[in-house]
């Protein structure tokens, strides 16, 4: 099967033991704004905060984003084919930043995974991609470490970040953000802290 991403230049590159190549593309928001739009109106993505949008809304956000020097959307892509949505952005430039006290090489991170085909089991589908993102956000933009925050009430991310070795900081309130380009309601959310000593002893 060819590669419909072969084309599009990585910031990312990684061969991942036992599971595949992974690439981290910069996201081309015409082109991967129908993919996005499935994703992102599943059930299983309510979290994520785009349910009930229409393709063109999705567009918007990330041409938005494409604009902006401290939030940056990628996708990923594992031999060959979409596997998730990466975002990172600048800790004091969110809403994140005002929730907790932001150190020099910080970086926030969302990750959506992309759902699994029907029928599909996908073992260490998860850490596989994690290793490749981990590498590219630690050690690619030479970070020293990563913030996320999860809905509190998302207990699968949470237990999946705590798997992959983040510490549980404070839960906080993110506050509502009304903007003429963004709208983000208020949000309880779990922190968790990946530093590039624990992922990687450097």
């Amino acid at each position: 099967m060819s590669d419909p991403y072969a084309s599009r230049p990585a910031v990312h590159e990684q061969t991942v033991d036992g599971f595949g190549t992974v690439r981290v593309l910069p996201l081309a928001p015409a082109a991967d704004a129908p993919l996005l739009h499935r994703w992102v109106s599943e059930e299983r993505a309510v979290f994520w905060g785009m349910n009930g949008l229409t393709e063109q809304q999705v567009l918007e956000i990330y041409a938005h984003m494409e604009t902006l020097d401290t939030h940056h959307a990628f996708l990923l892509v594992k031999d060959g084919a979409p596997a998730g949505l990466l975002q990172t952005y600048e800790p004091e430039a969110d809403r994140v930043g005002a929730c907790y006290p932001v150190e020099p090489g910080d970086i926030g991170m969302h990750l959506l995974l992309a759902p699994p085909e029907p029928g599909e089991t996908r073992s260490g589908w998860t850490a596989g991609l994690a290793v490749a993102v981990s590498a590219y956000v630690l050690l690619g933009l030479d970070r020293r470490r990563i913030v996320v925050d999860p809905d509190v009430a998302n207990e699968k991310a949470i237990a999946r970040f705590a798997r992959q070795g983040f510490t549980t900081g404070p839960r906080v309130v993110l506050p509502e953000v009304d903007l003429p380009d963004v709208y983000l309601p208020r949000k309880h959310a779990q922190l968790a802290f990946l530093t590039r000593e624990v992922a990687f002893g450097r």
